[in-house]
């Protein structure tokens, strides 16, 4: 996650620059997918989730013995998840015993359309950190996306209990070409029911969102979404709104935001942000955020699911994230033995390589350069407007790519 408004603030109250985390196992973020079941049928769902009951899920008190590992290893947050994790048999059981453990930072991750009335009361109470809602436009627009009418106003209807009540709510929005148009309405949504976080996630090549990666936005689209991002953040900023932005998937967009910086800026001020952008160190799958799936299985991040570090059915979780596996380890080399573009890239140290499943998705191979960057060549240090990567999409078993590549 790139934490735009955050870096904005470097600009005007500066903050010392923090220790470059090093190679090896952090404690991280984990996003825990509590079920694959969910009432909406998201085009680029990366669970590829349904309505319906799905085998092999964990138990009650294998979920509970999960919950203790956690707490006891000392992941810095834990986020709440699914499918919808409201649909989950035990959520707020579940949800009570993190609260009760104490988690420095407890988040829910939902569609919004079930947070009304009893179940508005019971996640106030349960004192969430924070509660992400996810819409992908305004009315009609997110209805089509979501796969079901109403889920607009159902969702909106979750964001205001939300705000009733007193809970840090903020607006996740995964931008494609359908819906880019869509950008500026959602922040102003944002202004006028004081949302205190506005999320742009870039589209990752995951369970749907793989079928629908034809509907990526361009690149050119894609630099005008991080200028309208770049000109609602500063603004708020400067004029003292609460108003978080933030962006995922897409770690080039601290490149793009350090040209900004580097163009407006005087050198002092652009040498700190970079200072902080390199310790930050973008990309933080298999570092600095984890993933266990709803069947117990734990990823480098939620994407990552046709790469399986282990179970927690097996081993916990902690043992596992410590452990000597291949690609975890690969992964937090810094630099990551990258290829192409992102190899040759001034700016590796700020983005990291960027998200690692998009190229291994196109090409087969996890260490590509990201087909998804939108800057040029010129802009990432190469002395030649070097040609992108052309290849034939991979279509080997799933499996197969991750290990020929470790």
């Amino acid at each position: 996650m790139f934490r735009l408004t955050q870096y904005m603030h470097e600009l005007v109250a500066p903050t010392p620059v923090r220790l470059r985390r090093g190679d090896g196992p952090v404690k991280p973020v984990v996003i825990w997918n509590l079920t694959r079941r969910c009432n909406l049928r998201c085009r680029h769902c990366y669970t590829t989730s349904a309505d319906v009951p799905f085998p092999g899920e964990l138990s009650h008190d294998e979920a509970m013995a999960v919950l203790d590992d956690l707490k006891a290893f000392g992941i810095p947050a834990l986020i709440l998840s699914g499918g919808e994790p409201l649909s989950r048999f035990d959520f707020f059981e579940l949800a009570e015993r993190a609260r009760d453990l104490k988690f420095r930072h407890l988040a829910l991750s939902t569609n919004g359309t079930r947070l009304a009335g009893a179940n508005a009361d019971r996640v106030a109470g349960l004192g969430f950190d924070y509660v992400g809602i996810s819409l992908d436009g305004i009315g009609a627009t997110n209805d089509w996306f979501r796969g079901i009418d109403g889920a607009f106003a159902e969702a909106l209807a979750g964001v205001r209990a939300c705000k009733e009540r007193g809970i840090k709510v903020g607006l996740r929005f995964t931008i494609t070409a359908d819906n880019a148009d869509q950008l500026p309405a959602m922040l102003d949504l944002c202004e006028a029911e004081g949302v205190d976080k506005f999320y742009l996630s870039h589209l990752v090549y995951a369970g749907r969102g793989d079928k629908h990666r034809g509907e990526d936005t361009e690149h050119d689209r894609t630099r005008r979404a991080m200028g309208l991002l770049i000109e609602r953040a500063w603004s708020a900023v400067r004029h003292g709104r609460p108003l978080e932005i933030v962006t995922g998937n897409n770690d080039a967009d601290a490149v793009y935001f350090l040209r900004w910086v580097d163009e407006t800026f005087t050198p002092e001020q652009a040498g700190h942000v970079r200072r902080h952008l390199e310790a930050w160190g973008g990309n933080s799958s298999g570092l600095g955020v984890a993933n266990i799936d709803t069947q117990g299985r734990v990823h480098p991040d939620t994407y990552w699911s046709d790469y399986t570090v282990g179970s927690v059915r097996q081993a916990p979780f902690s043992a596992l994230w410590t452990g000597d596996d291949p690609m975890l380890a690969t992964l937090r080399r810094r630099p990551r033995p990258l290829k192409g573009r992102c190899g040759a890239c001034a700016y590796k140290d700020v983005c990291g390589g960027n998200t690692r499943i998009r190229a291994l998705q196109l090409t087969g191979d996890p260490w590509a350069e990201d087909p998804a960057c939108y800057l040029t060549a010129a802009e990432i240090g190469l002395a030649a407007d070097a040609e992108r990567l052309t290849v034939t999409p991979f279509r080997g078993k799933s499996h197969d790519p991750v290990h020929r590549f470790l």
